[in-house]
């Protein structure tokens, strides 16, 4: 709860069952979330069993892919506030407390994980994805006049219900590039978004997104094929 309204924690999740368990305590823990929802987007290991053993609630996700599990996690998000991040270890659930801080003064506060002294030991934000991830945030920002951006893609997140609703019947990505589009509707929707520094650790297990170099490049081309389609067809209007 905070300010009176009630917090929603969201979690994409495929294949987590190393750190579900923990990052759902984790987050609880911070004193300030009231749900945790995690969707199952068909996991092959004992996530789902890993989950039953908490307070959080879940539901199975058929259509496989990163952008339908964040798309059905945003629906189902019960919150006033609802918060966007991964069960995988690489994001600290006090860190809660530094999204909430802004939210009275802005409709979506986004995470950036280019910080480099947040950035832990063993998290995989290496000098290509750090730059990456800057270089794309940067072209987004420029080309929307947008708010300050040094991460396109930061899980974490936090968004108002009444918000979200605003641009939820928009959303066009089902894979792996969702985040910048959410981010991109938002600025184009006029909402007041601001960016701000979290920790960023060692994942627990293996990243399916970045995991490898050649992936992470081949997603960030394709990232930046979406924003330069938004800017043209904001263009030509």
């Amino acid at each position: 709860m905070w300010n009176g309204k009630t917090v929603s924690v969201v979690f994409p999740a495929y294949n987590e069952q190393e750190n579900v368990r923990a990052a759902i305590e984790d987050f609880f823990a911070s004193g300030y979330v009231d749900s945790v929802l995690v969707v199952n987007n068909n996991s092959r290991d004992n996530t789902v069993e890993e989950i039953k053993k908490t307070r959080a609630s879940f539901v199975n996700e058929e259509k496989q892919g990163y952008g339908h599990a964040v798309r059905r996690c945003l629906k189902e998000g019960s919150g006033d506030y609802i918060i966007l991040a991964e069960p995988d270890g690489t994001f600290s659930g006090k860190d809660v407390l530094k999204l909430l801080a802004y939210c009275d003064d802005f409709d979506m506060v986004i995470g950036t994980r280019t910080a480099k002294d947040l950035i832990w030991s063993g998290a995989n934000m290496g000098v290509f994805l750090r730059w990456g991830n800057w270089a794309v945030a940067k072209m987004l920002e420029a080309l929307f006049s947008g708010p300050s951006l040094t991460d396109v893609g930061c899980t974490m997140r936090l968004i108002k219900k009444e918000a979200l609703a605003r641009i939820q019947g928009q959303f066009t990505v089902t894979g792996s590039h969702f985040l910048p589009e959410m981010t991109t509707l938002a600025i184009l929707n006029k909402l007041k978004v601001v960016e701000i520094p979290l920790n960023y650790k060692e994942r627990v297990g293996t990243s399916k997104i970045t995991g490898e170099k050649i992936k992470a490049f081949r997603l960030g081309m394709t990232m930046i094929f979406l924003i330069l389609g938004y800017r043209l067809r904001s263009w030509f209007k």
